[in-house]
Order: C-alpha cells, then sequence, then structure tokens
C-alpha cells in the first residue's frame, strides 16, 4: 500500500486532502471566511469541547492542509504557514531570542538586515557575522549569551555551503538553538532537520508556490512544544498567510518535483555554458564540480536548483554589465527567484561591495540569474548574444 507520508510526489500531492471530508473534491476548497462559529454558549466559555477552527487569524483549514504537507515534506512534527518568508523568519528569532541575546548568523542571509537594524536597534540583540565555510568560526563566535545560530544553505550571492551537521554538533554541544533557510534547495534536495538542526524555514513565494503568484513562508520543526510558542506568536502578531495564498501554495507544491527538476537540468546546463565562456571568469553554482564545496554539497544536497551567480570578465566596467543586462534576452529584471520565469540581477552594482567581497565576490561584475522554464536551448542562445555583445 502506498505510504501517503513518506513519499515526497504522493506527499505534495495528496497528504492532508481528505477527499471524504470535502464531498470528494480532488482538490480541497479554499476557507475564504474569517471565522467558524461555535456549537454552543458552552463551547466559547470553555465548559465544552470546541472546534480547533474559530477565528481565522489563529487557524484555517486551507493553511493547516499546506502545514501538513510541508512538515511531512521536511521530515517534521509540525509547519506553521506564515504571510511571509520574513515573517517566519522573524518569528523564529523573536521567540527564541530575548533582549541582551547574541546571535550568530552567516553573512548573506535572508534575515541579515532584520539582524543589523531592528534587532540591535529595538531589540537589543547583538549578531556575530560569519563566512560560515569554517566550523571554527562558529566555535569562536560562541559567547555564553548565545541563543541561536542562523544558517542559509546555500547563501544566494555565491552559493557557499555551511557544514549543516558539523554547526549543529558544536550549537547542541552549548545549547544553542540552530535554524535554516531552507528555500533554495527546498525539501526534495535538502532536509536539515534530519542533521540536526532545531528550525527549517521556507519562503514559499519561491518553489513550493514556484508561480511568482504569491507571498508567503513557513517554520517546520520537531520540538511541538514550541511549535505551540510559534502559533502563539503568529497568532499575536496577525500573521497567518492568507487562505487564498496557502490554496496557491498547495498547488505550486503538487507540481514541485517535476518543476524542480527541470529547473536543474537547465541550470547545470547554462552553467556549464557559462563556465566554458572565455567572457566569465567564475561560475557560482554548488552542481558544479569546479565549486569548491562540491564533496560538501554531495554529503547533504540531493541536488540544486535554477539560481547561480557568475562574474563577468570585464575589469569592474559598469557600463559593460549593464550592456550585458540590457542584452539579455528572455531574462527579466526581477530581484526574486523560483518562479516559472528567467531572471537576472546586479547585486553588486549598487550593493554592500565589502560585505560581499567577505562572502567571496570578487567584484561588481557580479550577476545573478534564475533559470526558468522557457527552455534550456533558449536560455543558452540568450546568454551566448548577450555575452557576445560585450
Amino acid at each position: 500500500m502506498a505510504d501517503y507520508t513518506k513519499d515526497p510526489n504522493l506527499i505534495a500531492t495528496h497528504l492532508g486532502d481528505d477527499y471524504d471530508r470535502y464531498l470528494n473534491s480532488i482538490i480541497p476548497p479554499v476557507f475564504m471566511n474569517s471565522l467558524h462559529v461555535l456549537d454552543s454558549i458552552e463551547s466559547y466559555t470553555g465548559a465544552a469541547p470546541a472546534s480547533r477552527y474559530f477565528y481565522g487569524r489563529v487557524c484555517n483549514p486551507t493553511v493547516e492542509i499546506v502545514e501538513q504537507k510541508i512538515a511531512a515534506l521536511e521530515h517534521g512534527k509540525d509547519a506553521v504557514v506564515f504571510s511571509s518568508g520574513m515573517s517566519a523568519a522573524t518569528a523564529a528569532i523573536c521567540t527564541v531570542c530575548n533582549p541582551g541575546d547574541h546571535v550568530i548568523c552567516v553573512r548573506g542571509a535572508y534575515v541579515e538586515h532584520f539582524l543589523r537594524t531592528f534587532g540591535e536597534k529595538k531589540l537589543s540583540i547583538s549578531t556575530t557575522f560569519v563566512s560560515g565555510r569554517d566550523l571554527g568560526e562558529f566555535e569562536d563566535a560562541v559567547k555564553p549569551n548565545t541563543t541561536l545560530i542562523v544558517l542559509e544553505s546555500p547563501v544566494s550571492l555565491v552559493f557557499h555551503l555551511q557544514d549543516i551537521a558539523g554547526v549543529a554538533k558544536i550549537a547542541k554541544k552549548h545549547g544553542i538553538k540552530t535554524y535554516i533557510d531552507n528555500s533554495y534547495c527546498t525539501p526534495l534536495f535538502q532536509n536539515p532537520l534530519d542533521l540536526g538542526i532545531d528550525m527549517v524555514m521556507h519562503t514559499s513565494s519561491k518553489y513550493l508556490g514556484g508561480h511568482s503568484d504569491i507571498i508567503g513562508g513557513a517554520l517546520v520543526c520537531n520540538d511541538e512544544e514550541f511549535m505551540k510558542e510559534i502559533r502563539e506568536f503568529r497568532g499575536s502578531y496577525g500573521s497567518i498567510a492568507g487562505p487564498m495564498e496557502a490554496w496557491l501554495t498547495m498547488r505550486g507544491m503538487r507540481t514541485l518535483e517535476p518543476r524542480l527538476k527541470r529547473h536543474q537540468e537547465t541550470a547545470m546546463a547554462v552553467a556549464k555554458f557559462l563556465e566554458a565562456s572565455d567572457k566569465v571568469r567564475v561560475v557560482h553554482y554548488p552542481g558544479l564540480e569546479s565549486h569548491p564545496q562540491y564533496e560538501l554539497m554531495k554529503r547533504q544536497q540531493r541536488g540544486s536548483c535554477g539560481l547561480m551567480s557568475f562574474e563577468l570578465d570585464v575589469n569592474d566596467d559598469d557600463e559593460k554589465v549593464y550592456k550585458f543586462v540590457h542584452n539579455l534576452e528572455i531574462f527579466q529584471v526581477g530581484v526574486s527567484w523560483g518562479g516559472f520565469e528567467s531572471l537576472v540581477c546586479t547585486p553588486l552594482i549598487r550593493g554592500d561591495l565589502k560585505n560581499a567581497q567577505e562572502q567571496g565576490a570578487q567584484g561588481r561584475e557580479l550577476v545573478r540569474i534564475h533559470c526558468g522554464l522557457e527552455g534550456t536551448d533558449n536560455l543558452i542562445e540568450a546568454l551566448d548574444k548577450a555575452l557576445k555583445s560585450i
């Protein structure tokens, strides 16, 4: 008999859909209501058992189905879905940390700006930023008041990895919680909970949704008591995902495996094409054997997605970088990724070059692309034409 709780494809397509509960509809409905009325006043006062559904800011049946699917895909006991990836990430930080606590964070992580600004100025949380390449950095950064280590592997600028199991071992030795952004790999290519991490975050705007039509996020954990705190935080801050966004996430997850497979196949072909070009100095893509952490990638990942960066060999000539992007067809200028479309951006033309160099970038001519679903040959042809223009 098929196990709908273990196989990723069965989880994404059927787990939690409860056909009997929803009149045998193959797709569960969208519960757009703001509240559920109770059976009796006794249910309201607590004198009798009440339904778990009562107010949309706290819980929703459509949201709950998505939470079941994400938790199962990440091998977690529970998942909580949020209105954005940032609300999920900040909920984790605010639930773990108190004023005066210390955080260790990988440079370039999704929450870096939050920690540098709001975390420091409003929450009195101090942060030590590390490159993440060396386990010794994490050990050396630990302080008596360190309560959280923030990872993102790979980091989305130059796509370097952290030794996830190694960091988790250090954290457990010191009684520190660990958190990782797993949006790049998705649960199909990496499962950090299995490697000892406490909390996994997903920006469902990326591959889980996959169609560039939602904003959303999720946290997954095996500590059910901690997740009760996360749910309470979400309810208090009103950051639950909307039912339509949850339904669209569910829709996207049904095709996650074939989409991700195509993104990876296209990206690998594009990365090899770029690596062979005399107009490109270096390609940052974990799937390439030339990636400096390729062996680590093989140990903790089962694949790489459609996102990568590369550095044009133009001697810091901004105009040539602009010319390349302006002549690049199909790839549209955009800052997100994970949808069906191919995107390009130049994060260091106006970005923090010093911080980027600390992450491993060599200069401003770094270009980040997301390889979408428009066809491998079409994307390579577009890149070839743009490279020839410079």
